[in-house]
C-alpha cells in the first residue's frame, strides 16, 4: 500500500468517527418530540379481603434468671363514686357600708336567715366572701362559687 492510500483510508475512518460523534451531539441537543405511547389501562379488580391472622403470646413460663413464676395481674375493681347533691344555701345580699378613710368595705349578707356583716376574704358558716361591689357579691361555699345580686 502506498503512503497516500493509507493516509486517505485513515482520513476516511477519522471522518466517519467524528461524523458519528457529531450526529450524536446534534441529536441530543435538538430533541424531536416523542410520540406518546398509549398504554392500555388495566382493569380494576377488587381485592379480596383477607382477614388478618391474630395471635397472642402467653408468657406465663418460669423466669430463667430468677427462677420464679410471674404473678397474675388482678384487674382493679372500679367503684363508682356518687356525688352527693349539694344543697343550695339561702344567701341574700342586702347592701354595703364603706369607710372613706380606711377604704374598708363591709357587706350585709343574710345566710340561711341569719344576717351577718362580712368583709372581703372573711368566712362565716362555711361561706367565704370573695369579692363584691355595690350591686353584686361573689361567695364560695361547698367548693362552688356563686354570684348574688343586691336585693
Amino acid at each position: 500500500m502506498s503512503k497516500n492510500l493509507k493516509t486517505y483510508l485513515l482520513l476516511a475512518i477519522v471522518l466517519l468517527i467524528w461524523g458519528i460523534i457529531g450526529f450524536k451531539v446534534v441529536s441530543a441537543i435538538s430533541k424531536e418530540p416523542e410520540v406518546p405511547m398509549v398504554e392500555a389501562r388495566p382493569t380494576m379488580l377488587p381485592r379480596s379481603i383477607v382477614k388478618k391472622d391474630t395471635f397472642k403470646l402467653v408468657a406465663d413460663y418460669r423466669d430463667p434468671f430468677l427462677g420464679t413464676l410471674p404473678k397474675s395481674k388482678k384487674n382493679p375493681v372500679k367503684r363508682t363514686v356518687q356525688k352527693k347533691p349539694v344543697a343550695k344555701r339561702n344567701i341574700i345580699y342586702s347592701g354595703l357600708v364603706s369607710q372613706t378613710e380606711s377604704g374598708n368595705t363591709m357587706f350585709f349578707v343574710s345566710i340561711d336567715g341569719q344576717q351577718h356583716i362580712m368583709s372581703k376574704s372573711q368566712e362565716i358558716d362555711g361561706v367565704k366572701l370573695l369579692k363584691g361591689n355595690d350591686k353584686i357579691i361573689t361567695v364560695r361555699y361547698d367548693g362552688r362559687s356563686e354570684t348574688i345580686l343586691l336585693q
